[in-house]
């Protein structure tokens, strides 16, 4: 679908919203406080009716998961006692009784990491692209799908004691080399189908950052681009670039500001474009949103992205933040996304939605907040530390 110490450090230029990072951090200290909901700032005025749709969702892979648990590097809660919250909760229709079903069944414990509650919170969004099946006229820029010659390894299923860690390829010789970056995809030599031809190079470019967009084709009929795969390699904000060659000024690095000048810079803006080798793979998607890491549409205000080496997936939160413009943004929400820039235990990304309105928003969010789990009463959830 992505993400400092400047003005307007945003997810979607100078860092990544989509795919995983293949950089390996150290776990920090982790920890659960147990709070009340009276202590949740805005709890009576959240409106749960745009929730519902994020709790089915999730609560129907959650219902139909063969694992017994909920589980990260550091936290480990049984599923069971969730699936049976979840039957019950997917089949109450009044946003009130299930705010008050939540809060009779359910507790909030604040999440803290190294003695701090406090994170980062950014937003990503939608994004929007123009589209034919067919290359003729202003339609010449490939959307590729996942390559025929790419190479998915785990490094887990050969040793139990390597890292939990994913790396990408293709076979060379008999060997396992890395995939080819976006230069040299930009070149040609890739093996892959194309699922789409866009008219413009900066919108594909952030839709790739983004991970998903809406397309409009000729006709005007919409259809959704999803997230297949990625290169394997690192990412590099666009925006982090620009700033480092002192081609924008740091007040300038906001998402359209960002977006103007790659448009306005033909093949300069594409020479810099390439310096980010990570190149994202997508699909066509037949869903009324942009698809998760869980594996279902993200709702807007609703779906929250996550480290999943902090937090397990499917897990109901309680986020509390402020929106660009400084209000207060206090919402229940689904863990059920993850992005490459979104590391550490109180580190969220909040999306926002589709449009350019959400494009706007999502790209001046960087704010300060906190978030808490819902566990099921009675629940003891494992904490390795």
């Amino acid at each position: 679908m992505l993400k400092r110490g400047l003005i307007f450090v945003f997810c979607i230029f100078l860092f990544s919203c989509s795919g995983e990072d293949k950089e390996i951090r150290p776990i920090e200290h982790f920890a659960l406080q147990k709070s009340s909901f009276a202590a949740l700032d805005g709890w009576t005025e959240d409106n749960l009716a745009s929730f519902q749709k994020a709790l089915v969702s999730v609560c129907n892979v959650i219902g139909q998961t063969s694992q017994k648990s909920l589980k990260s590097e550091v936290l480990e809660i049984p599923v069971a006692p969730y699936r049976e919250k979840c039957q019950e909760m997917v089949d109450i229709s009044d946003t009130v009784q299930l705010k008050k079903y939540i809060e009779n069944n359910f507790e909030p414990y604040l999440v803290v990491v190294d003695g701090h509650s406090k994170g980062k919170f950014t937003s990503y969004y939608e994004a929007a692209i123009r589209a034919s099946f067919k290359r003729g006229g202003k339609y010449q820029y490939p959307i590729y799908g996942k390559p025929k010659d790419l190479v998915e390894v785990q490094l887990k299923d050969f040793d139990k004691s390597l890292p939990n860690r994913r790396i990408v390829g293709r076979v060379k010789n008999g060997k396992l080399v890395k995939y080819y970056t976006r230069e040299e995809i930009d070149a040609g030599k890739i093996d892959a189908p194309v699922i789409l031809w866009g008219d413009n190079p900066v919108d594909i470019y952030i839709m790739q950052i983004q991970g998903a967009a809406v397309a409009t084709l000729p006709n005007g009929k919409k259809i959704r681009v999803g997230y297949a795969d990625n290169n394997g390699h690192r990412f590099k904000g666009i925006g982090s670039i620009l700033l480092e060659k002192g081609l924008i000024e740091s007040g300038e690095a906001s998402m359209p500001k960002i977006r103007e000048w790659l448009q306005e810079n033909g093949e300069t803006a594409k020479k810099n474009m390439l310096l980010n080798e990570r190149y994202i793979f997508h699909k066509i998607v037949k869903a009324d949103g942009p698809i998760g890491a869980m594996g279902v549409p993200l709702v807007a205000g609703r779906s929250l992205a996550v480290d999943k080496n902090y937090i397990p997936l499917g897990v109901m939160m309680w986020l509390e933040t402020t929106t660009p413009d400084g209000e207060a943004l206090n919402k229940l929400v689904m863990a059920e996304d993850v992005g490459s820039a979104i590391k550490g235990g109180v580190r969220g990304d909040y999306f926002w939605g589709h449009g350019e309105e959400a494009f706007a928003e999502a790209g001046r969010m960087n704010s300060q907040g906190q978030y808490f789990v819902l566990l099921p009463k009675g629940v003891k959830a494992e904490i390795y530390d």
